[in-house]
């Protein structure tokens, strides 16, 4: 299972700058200005904030941009971007050790609720709630906004967008097998057999035969009819589409081992295993090529990945399209995230910390990452007929792609926000999900064996 964020936090933070706990970073000292957290105001008579993100090109560009919109509508605060587009939450937490965090900061998925235990996080609820734009009534897409912003009913960030998994297809391939191609209506999503179906006729070996066919060579595939990748988010989208969960809701602990969600880790697994119609890694590695560049030269017909690879995708040579993912035992379903925008508890400037939390949570932040496929929105007005003109561009959003933020989206999708200790338990979850995607376990018997000793982990994590 291949998930980003797998250092210790706790552990890291207790070995680095002499710091025996998290909490004791929460409470930096009144008088110990963190670094670049506006120690003296700039020649300007401003107050200095500074942001740390990650991102490539154009995301460092939307944040400029984002600051030089901020800075022209008000002469008191000045925002510094600390960009960090590697490594970053290993420099983060350095600086947290340190006592020197950033006053405002992405805050990914994975992080977040640790950090709000270990009160690293500024609350922000009475800002919020007394806000007369972002604290009106459904200014978010809701009930998403609120379970993926709060924690026992306190606000510690505000969710920068959302992004989902979705089908990505090459319609030329469709056309040329004359095979009618999925919606982006999630009302009109495949079932999962008719989409394995699907997969099955789009593949072909160097022969033209299909994986049903006598003789087909698994070792010389010319063209795969799906990728369906093997990581967290798209692994989750698959399990909210047999009505499973990752995390079980009233308990905080992994679900993954229960029946639903084995299912449908299993029915992934066996898209390489038994169907023989998606690419398994080493098949890749061998290929030397993205998804992308599968897609666009037909040796791939469809590509489940996440929302923001329109912004490249839509690219390609051949025509794109788009499309709801197929559903097993609900109708469809997939998986919302996207990182947040906090400020830190230790910055001396809350309220101009605030101020810029806020900015970031009007449309015009957002609107320029949705534009060129980057992001969908979070914000209710731009779900409107008028609110998606605003970002709905011709050559990169597909026909019908609305369809994906107004009804895929609010309708199927679910949050799922890892737990505090989910880096330690993802160590023990890794290899048994190792074996699942190789075939030397099914999901039922790795997991049954692997989630109860991560769910110590948790639930020790959460006592903490």
């Amino acid at each position: 299972m291949q998930i980003k964020n797998t250092l210790s936090r706790r552990d890291f933070l207790r070995v680095s700058a002499g710091v025996t706990s998290v909490a004791l970073l929460a409470a930096c000292a009144p008088g110990a200005a963190p670094s670049g957290s506006g120690a003296a105001a700039p020649a300007t008579g401003r107050v200095e904030i500074t942001f740390m993100g990650w991102g490539a090109t154009e995301e460092d560009e939307g944040v400029k941009a984002a600051i030089a919109q901020f800075e022209s509508e008000q002469d008191t605060i000045k925002v510094t971007w600390l960009h960090t587009p590697e490594n970053y939450l290993e420099k983060l937490l350095t600086d947290i050790a340190a006592g020197t965090p950033p006053d405002t900061a992405f805050v990914g998925s994975g992080d977040y609720r640790t950090f709000i235990r270990d009160g690293l996080l500024l609350d922000i609820t009475d800002k919020l709630t007394a806000d007369p734009l972002l604290g009106a009534e459904d200014y978010f897409i809701e009930p998403q906004e609120r379970d993926r912003c709060t924690q026992d009913g306190k606000w510690y960030g505000i969710g920068s967008c959302w992004v989902a998994p979705h089908i990505y297809y090459n319609a030329d391939i469709f056309a040329e097998e004359g095979i009618e191609p999925p919606s982006n209506d999630p009302e009109q999503a495949w079932t999962w057999d008719r989409f394995v179906e699907v997969a099955i006729a789009l593949t072909r070996d160097v022969n033209g035969r299909h994986p049903n066919e006598s003789g087909f060579d698994p070792d010389n595939i010319d063209r795969f009819g799906v990728d369906w990748p093997h990581w967290s988010i798209p692994v989750h989208s698959a399990i909210v589409g047999n009505n499973g969960y990752w995390i079980d809701p009233n308990t905080g602990l992994l679900a993954i081992d229960q029946a639903p969600a084995t299912e449908a880790i299993q029915n992934v697994a066996d898209l390489v295993l038994k169907h023989r119609v998606n690419p398994a890694g080493t098949a890749m590695e061998a290929l030397g090529m993205s998804n992308t560049q599968m897609l666009e030269t037909g040796k791939l017909a469809m590509a489940i990945d996440g929302s923001w690879a329109l912004s490249w995708m839509h690219k390609i040579a051949p025509t794109l399209g788009t499309a709801a993912l197929p559903g097993m035992a609900a109708k469809t379903g997939t998986d919302m995230q996207a990182h947040l925008h906090s400020g830190f508890a230790s910055t001396r400037h809350p309220e101009e910390a605030w101020q810029w939390l806020r900015f970031l949570s009007t449309p015009f932040y957002q609107t320029q990452f949705c534009r060129i496929g980057l992001w969908l929105p979070s914000q209710s007005d731009l779900m409107t007929e008028q609110g998606l003109q605003t970002w709905i561009t011709e050559g990169v959003h597909p026909e019908g792609y609305v369809d994906i933020p107004t009804k895929f989206l609010p309708r199927y999708g679910r949050v799922l926000y890892m737990p505090p200790g989910w880096a330690e338990a993802n160590q023990i979850l890794q290899p048994a999900f190792d074996k699942i995607w190789i075939g030397d376990a099914t999901a039922e018997q790795a997991l049954a064996e692997a989630v109860p000793a991560a769910n110590r982990v948790l639930q020790e994590a959460a006592e903490a």
